[in-house]
């Protein structure tokens, strides 16, 4: 049934406005994640749980990315216990150098409709630790929540106990929030809200200012089922809740309506004195004036590159471990009403493309509906990966005959291209499949961070990769192209992108919107290109990297890896010339000497290596036709897989 206090809401702001909480230990998610979910049910909020992690000057803020994984897998085991049915929270950590900075930062880039926090000496400013004073509180960019734990709460959270909420009302514009917040509580706990009205008779007429409140909170007053008492009490405020609250967990007030301080003499000696759990609200500023907005997208305007590829790092790094819960992926999936299509790009892989099939069929789809579909994308194998893919129910393409009438290039981006034709899902993940340690982390790994956060469009995965030498494998001996050319070109003209472990690992995710709207080089090329158009188009921040631990794979010969090379040096050179608008070669030089060694002589072999360019996916007319104009449901087309 809608309620007034929902309509009321809306008004400053759209349904599903993100509130966030800021925590700054781990025991603190007990006092503050409980309201802030109450709320969110309420007005159908969405919670942004984050961790502010001080990371002291002289140490890397880049150092703190695996700690940042152990608190991100700290706040789920947290905040699960919390969480009721329907309701979810959105956790992340964020590196800073001071906390009282870093939580207005958050703000801004979270774009915060309502901040919960707990009132704590560590995270305040020296300037306003006695009573509150600082600009950002008297004249808020959003609604805040305060919470003041009294001595029982900092030995536990005392939520579950919590079944009378007091409620003291003045006349002070910050007074609905409270109201609103002690209602969303109580509807929560199936708690009861008394309501204290102070009138202070030495002023005027006690009875005037009791109707003139009355007034002004009567209609939403008795709309709200939880409110079962209301106490007029004649005297100063401070005096009458202190007097009052003796018995009630929980205290809910309005701040003082200063632009000098939060706290009035009155309410600062409430919040001294008080022994039980305090909350205090304060409303965000006239909607007239300017309110600082951003999204995480834009952090590279503010911070040096060397800064915000560090504090990426730390960030948008995940573990596969943190995506485990197949279920709980599920649920995302089912939630957000996403589908998932794992693209296999293959060439002659029959010794590993069964095992790679099975492990992820069988983990994903048949034990829980993750997949939404395996489809197969052969680029002219003349072994049996295609029967061994078919054999096992698997659709197969082969991506020579995937819109012929456009021609078709040799290589493995050319295949991941017009795999976007024929895959179905919103979500694409893609795997190599050599992979000779098949493993479901290489897909939910990659997945995972796109079905948690929102703002995240694209995923690689990196791992330790031993080169096999003879019949033994050397322990992080892989990954030679990546170290000797990727990386080193990367930081030295996109060192944006540095913060990538590996840049050329085969294991990555994308939202179709996003990977449709981006150029795909046809070779080896592919990797490198997705990460700087991606990069260019929607930020560093709509990217992450997960650990997915060890990956053996078949190891290339030297030569075969100097091609590679040779491919991606071309691709930078490209960028670099359409970013900077110049052209550093005439004309680059396609072929590439290749020296053969045989029995009693040398030679060069050349071989052309050319880097084509593939346009975005979403111009061209047939994918609009089967798509959307912006890749949305599919719709049905002549095209089928091989049978």
């Amino acid at each position: 049934m809608p309620r007034r206090l929902e309509r009321d809401w809306s008004q400053t702001g759209p349904v599903g406005y993100p509130i966030l909480v800021a925590v700054t230990r781990p025991e603190q998610v007990d006092w503050v994640l409980p309201p802030a979910l109450a709320l969110a049910r309420v007005v159908n909020g969405r919670v942004l749980l984050r961790y502010l992690m001080e990371v002291p000057p002289g140490r890397s803020l880049s150092e703190a990315a695996g700690e940042a994984i152990q608190l991100r897998e700290t706040l789920e085991a947290r905040a699960r216990p919390l969480l009721r049915e329907g309701a979810d929270v959105q956790i992340a950590v964020r590196v800073v150098r001071e906390t009282w900075e870093g939580l207005w930062e958050t703000v801004q880039a979270e774009g915060a409709r309502v901040l919960f926090w707990v009132w704590e000496s560590e995270l305040l400013p020296r300037t306003a630790r006695s009573r509150l004073y600082d600009p950002r509180l008297t004249r808020p960019p959003c609604d805040l929540v305060l919470f003041k734990p009294g001595p029982q709460w900092r030995k536990q959270a005392i939520w579950p106990q919590v079944k009378h909420i007091l409620l003291p009302l003045q006349e002070t514009p910050h007074a609905s929030l409270a109201l609103r917040v002690a209602d969303a509580l109580a509807e929560w706990l199936q708690a009861h809200i008394t309501v204290l009205f102070a009138v202070p008779s030495h002023q005027e007429d006690g009875h005037q200012v009791e109707a003139r409140v009355r007034a002004a909170f009567g209609p939403v007053l008795r709309e709200l089922r939880s409110v079962v008492r209301t106490v007029v009490v004649e005297g100063g405020i401070s005096e009458s809740v202190l007097n009052e609250v003796q018995g009630y967990p929980i205290l809910v007030m309005g701040t003082a309506d200063s632009d000098e301080t939060w706290l009035d003499l009155p309410l600062q000696q409430i919040a001294e004195k008080v022994q039980t759990g305090l909350i205090l609200t304060r409303k965000a500023r006239p909607l007239g004036e300017a309110r600082p907005r951003a999204t995480l997208a834009l952090r590279a305007r503010h911070h040096p590159i060397a800064i915000l590829v560090d504090k990426w790092f730390a960030e948008n790094t995940f573990h596969s471990r943190e995506f485990e819960d197949l279920k709980q992926l599920v649920r995302l999936k089912e939630a957000q009403g996403v589908t998932i299509s794992l693209g296999l790009p293959a060439l002659n892989e029959e010794e590993t493309i069964g095992n790679v099939i099975d492990t992820m069929k069988r983990a994903l789809m048949d034990e829980v509906p993750l997949l939404d579909e395996i489809v197969l994308i052969d680029s002219g194998s003349v072994d049996y990966t295609r029967e061994i893919a078919m054999s096992k129910g698997i659709p197969v393409y082969i991506h020579q005959e995937i819109l012929p009438q456009y021609g078709a290039y040799h290589g493995k981006g050319e295949a991941l291209w017009k795999s976007l034709y024929v895959l179905k899902g919103d979500i694409i993940v893609w795997i190599d499949t050599d992979i000779r340690n098949p493993d479901p982390r290489f897909v939910y790994g990659v997945l995972g961070p796109l079905l948690k956060y929102p703002h995240i469009q694209y995923v690689k995965g990196f791992y330790r990769r031993p080169l096999k030498q003879g019949d033994r494998l050397v322990a992080g001996g892989g990954g030679r192209v990546t170290e000797l050319t990727a990386r080193p070109l990367i930081n030295l003209f996109f060192p944006e992108l540095s913060g990538f472990i590996q840049p050329l690992s085969g294991e990555y995710a994308g939202r179709r919107r996003a990977l449709e709207q981006v150029p795909f080089f046809t070779g080896y090329g592919v990797e490198t290109g997705l990460l700087i158009d991606i990069l260019e188009k929607f930020g560093l921040y709509a990217m992450a990297q997960v650990d997915l631990l060890e990956r053996i794979h078949r190891n290339q010969p030297l030569q075969a890896l100097s091609k590679m090379a040779f491919a991606i040096i071309q691709v930078v050179v490209k960028r670099l010339e359409e970013r900077h608008k110049i052209h550093l070669l005439e004309d680059i030089h396609k072929t590439m000497h290749l020296i053969r060694y045989e029995p009693g002589r040398y030679y060069l072999e050349p071989v052309e290596i050319e880097e084509y360019e593939r346009p975005p996916m979403a111009t061209i007319p047939e994918y609009q036709a089967r798509h959307g104009a912006r890749g949305g449901g599919v719709k049905e087309g002549p095209l089928r897989p091989q049978v």
